[in-house]
């Protein structure tokens, strides 16, 4: 990228590689200011290959599919490489044309691909398989080598998810049951739900201690507020009670005074 990025001026290079380098910080947790960052980038050098592909890939996670064909597109253009060939079909399956996907995965371009860039495909082409209706062709197109290897790779615990998932949709609990747990122990960064899904299967309901606090904390704060209103209501009631009895007083006084003003007034007359 930085050596695509020497064709322009030091400047706009410099412009764009801020742009680039906040696509990238932000794509998997904030993928719309990332598609942001993305359009600005590609204002400043659309004819560099780079920015097209980052631009493709905000587009693809906003679920802009066309937007990320295009742009996809245009990077293959410029750099002849194969190598988006998967995330292509991928978005054809997000514009709702399965059969397009299917139909690139038995592309010659397939077979330039590297070991990771096929297993891509297949996973694309299983997804497209589902997408039309076919879960056991699914099931089928992800039997491979790869799959049937006990070596991790990158791919490894997408790929035996993917599987286990399959499985799932035809009826095979049981096989499902057992891929998740594969999946599960090659899952080291973190990238599959296998072990929801494990949990799932076994019944098992998890109850988040935060969101558990917190509710406890709002319901104790609810109590004491309502203890406040009360201690403040009788505090009001007990004020009620001792000042009738002082108005009481204050009425009969000045009863008084007035008796005693009018038997003054009727001995002086």
């Amino acid at each position: 990228m930085r050596q695509e990025l020497m064709s322009l001026p030091k400047t706009l290079a410099e412009d764009v590689a801020r742009n680039l380098v906040m696509v990238a910080n932000l794509l998997d947790e904030e993928p719309e200011q990332a598609y942001a960052y993305s359009r600005v980038a590609l204002r400043l050098a659309s004819r560099v290959a780079a920015v097209r592909e980052a631009a493709g890939f905000a587009s693809y996670a906003t679920g802009k599919y066309s937007e990320a064909l295009a742009e996809f597109r245009a990077a293959r253009r410029m750099t002849g490489s194969v190598e988006l060939w998967p995330i292509m079909a991928d978005c054809e399956r997000g514009m709702g044309r399965p059969e397009r996907a299917l139909a690139m995965a038995g592309e010659p371009e397939v077979q330039k691909l590297d070991k990771a860039g096929q297993v891509e495909m297949r996973l694309v082409a299983a997804g497209a398989r589902k997408d039309m209706g076919q879960a056991e062709a699914a099931v089928v197109t992800l039997q491979s080598p790869e799959l049937a290897s006990n070596a991790v790779q990158p791919w490894t615990a997408r790929l035996r998810y993917a599987y286990a998932d399959a499985l799932l949709e035809v009826g095979r609990e049981t096989e499902a049951r057992e891929w998740f747990a594969k999946a599960l122990e090659a899952d080291q960064g973190g990238t599959t739900n296998a072990s929801d899904r494990l949990a799932e299967l076994d019944g098992v309901e998890f109850t988040d201690a935060l969101e558990e606090d917190a509710e406890n904390e709002a319901e104790a704060e609810v109590e004491v507020k309502d203890e406040v209103k009360d201690e403040v209501k009788d505090e009001d009631e007990v004020k009620d009670e001792v000042a009738e009895p002082a108005e009481a007083e204050d009425i009969e006084e000045a009863k008084d005074a007035k008796d005693a003003k009018d038997e003054e007034s009727g001995s002086q007359g």
